[in-house]
C-alpha cells in the first residue's frame, strides 16, 4: 500500500476506505497494528487477552469473504468488562479469571456486523472502579493513564489500534481521554445497550469510545446504535459556547485554568459567541448525589463477590465504593436520584442560550504513580446529569504531557455535540 502514514497510524474511517478501495487488506492493518504492540506493549501494557495467531487468522478470513460495512477490516480493542464470546472477560479481577461468556455484548455484536474485527481485550481498573490496573501512560509510563478505561485510552494514543470501547460511570472515558491525549466520548445516558456490559451502576453506566478522530467517534457511534452512518454535518455559524468553570474551578491546576480560558477566547476570535456559564449552587451537591447512587447500585451488584470472595476485593475498593455502598440507606439513594433528576431539569435552561458548554476534561496533567482516579468530582455533575461530552486533545501541560478540553451538549444532541467538537478542534488542535 501507498499511504502517507504507516497502516497502524490511520484513523478507523481511513482503514475502512483504504480497505474498500483495495488499497491494502484486513491482514496487512492488523499485522500493522501486531507490530506496533510488540514493540510497546511491554512498557504501555494496555492489553488483558491478546492472541495474534489468531488476530492474523480472522483477518485473513474476513479479506477471503469480501465483507463490506462502515467499519470493515478495522480492529478494534475492548474493555475487559464488555464480553467476548471468543475470549475471556474477567472485569479486572483474580476473582474471574478465565471467566468465558458464552456470547458477545450487543456494543461488540454491532461492531463485528459493521465489519470490524476484534483485536483483543484491553485493561480495566479492578471492576472499572478505584483499584489501578497495570497500564501505564503511554507518553510517560511513570504517569497514570487514568482509569477505569486505563488500556482502552493507552492503546489508542499509542497507535495500537484506532478505536477502543470503554465505559464511563464516573469519569472513565473522558479522563483516560485528557491523560492520553485522544478523543474520548461519553454518550447520551441510555442511547447505547449495554446488555454483556459488567454493570458497576445501571444509573450511570454508558459505554464510551476511545478514538483519534472526531470522524471516528461520530461513526462509531452509528454503528452502536445500528443506524446508518451519518456525517457530520457543518455549522451553519459558530456556536454558541458557555464557559462553565463549575464549583470545582480553584481545585483545576492554574495551568490547565489558564488553558481552558485561552481556548475560549481563541474560540471566541474564530467567531463563536462566548459567555459565561454559572450553574445553580445546589448543583455542588451533585457530588454527593453520584456517590451515593453509584456506591448503593455498585455494592448491590456484586453481593456475590463481597459474600464470596470478600478477601479478593482490594483494600481501595473495600474502603471505597463498597464501604460508601454499604452503608447508604435506601432513602438517601432514593433522595440522590430524585435531586440529580431535578439537576436534569433545570441544565435544560441552559441550552436555550448555548449549543455547548467548555470546561476541562480533567484537573490536569497525568500524576506520576498509578493513582487512576485523580479529579473524580470533576466528571460526577456531568455524568449524573446524563448529557454527552467529549474531550478535545488540544493542550499540553507544563510537563509536557496530553490535556483536554471537554464539550458538553444538552441530552441526545450527540450529533450537534460532534459538530461544534470538530468546528472546536480544527480552530484549537
Amino acid at each position: 500500500m501507498v499511504h502517507s502514514k504507516p497502516l497502524n497510524e490511520l484513523t478507523a474511517t481511513e482503514i475502512a476506505a483504504a480497505i474498500a478501495a483495495d488499497r491494502t487488506s484486513c491482514e496487512e492493518v492488523v499485522r500493522a497494528c501486531l507490530d506496533r504492540i510488540a514493540a510497546r506493549e511491554s512498557e504501555v501494557q494496555a492489553w488483558q487477552y491478546l492472541d495474534p495467531d489468531a488476530a492474523i487468522a480472522a483477518a485473513r478470513a474476513f479479506d477471503r469473504s469480501g465483507r463490506q460495512g462502515p467499519l470493515a477490516g478495522v480492529p478494534f480493542g475492548v474493555k475487559d468488562i464488555i464480553d467476548t464470546h471468543d475470549m475471556p472477560t474477567e472485569w479486572g479481577t483474580p476473582i474471574h479469571r478465565g471467566r468465558r461468556p458464552r456470547r458477545d455484548a450487543a456494543c461488540v455484536a454491532l461492531t463485528r456486523k459493521a465489519g470490524g474485527l476484534l483485536l483483543g481485550k484491553t485493561v480495566t481498573t479492578e471492576f472499572a472502579n478505584l483499584h489501578p490496573g497495570k497500564t501505564r501512560n503511554p507518553h510517560d509510563p511513570a504517569r497514570t493513564p487514568a482509569g477505569s478505561s486505563s488500556g482502552s485510552a493507552a492503546a489508542v494514543a499509542d497507535l495500537m489500534v484506532p478505536i477502543a470501547l470503554g465505559t464511563q460511570t464516573t469519569g472513565s472515558t473522558i479522563r483516560p481521554a485528557s491523560f492520553c491525549g485522544v478523543f474520548g466520548y461519553r454518550p447520551t445516558y441510555g442511547e447505547h445497550r449495554m446488555h454483556g456490559v459488567m454493570e458497576a451502576s445501571g444509573s450511570l453506566d454508558t459505554l464510551g469510545i476511545l478514538a483519534r478522530s472526531i470522524e471516528d467517534v461520530a461513526l462509531y457511534r452509528d454503528v452502536l446504535l445500528g443506524v446508518p452512518p451519518a456525517p457530520i454535518v457543518d455549522l451553519e455559524r459558530p456556536p454558541r459556547i458557555g464557559l462553565c468553570r463549575t464549583h470545582v474551578w480553584d481545585a483545576i491546576e492554574p495551568a490547565t485554568r489558564k488553558l481552558v480560558e485561552d481556548a475560549a477566547q481563541t474560540l471566541a476570535r474564530a467567531g463563536a459567541r462566548l459567555g459565561d456559564v454559572t450553574l445553580p449552587g445546589e448543583f455542588e451537591r451533585l457530588n454527593d448525589a453520584h456517590r451515593w447512587i453509584s456506591s448503593f447500585e455498585f455494592a448491590r451488584t456484586f453481593t456475590f463477590e463481597i459474600e464470596r470472595h470478600w478477601q479478593e476485593i482490594s483494600e481501595t475498593l473495600r474502603k471505597g465504593r463498597l464501604a460508601d455502598g454499604l452503608v447508604c440507606g435506601f432513602d438517601r439513594y432514593v433522595a440522590a436520584k430524585e435531586f440529580a433528576a431535578q439537576c436534569r431539569g433545570q441544565l435544560d435552561r441552559v441550552w436555550q442560550d448555548h449549543d455547548v458548554l467548555l470546561t476541562a476534561a480533567a484537573f490536569g496533567e497525568a500524576p506520576v504513580g498509578r493513582n487512576a482516579f485523580v479529579g473524580a468530582p470533576l466528571y460526577q455533575i456531568w455524568t449524573a446529569l446524563h448529557v454527552p461530552s467529549v474531550t478535545l486533545p488540544v493542550f499540553k501541560g507544563p510537563a509536557g504531557m496530553p490535556v483536554g478540553a471537554q464539550l458538553i451538549a444538552r441530552r441526545h444532541d450527540d450529533r450537534g455535540l460532534f459538530a461544534c467538537a470538530r468546528w472546536a478542534y480544527r480552530r484549537l488542535g
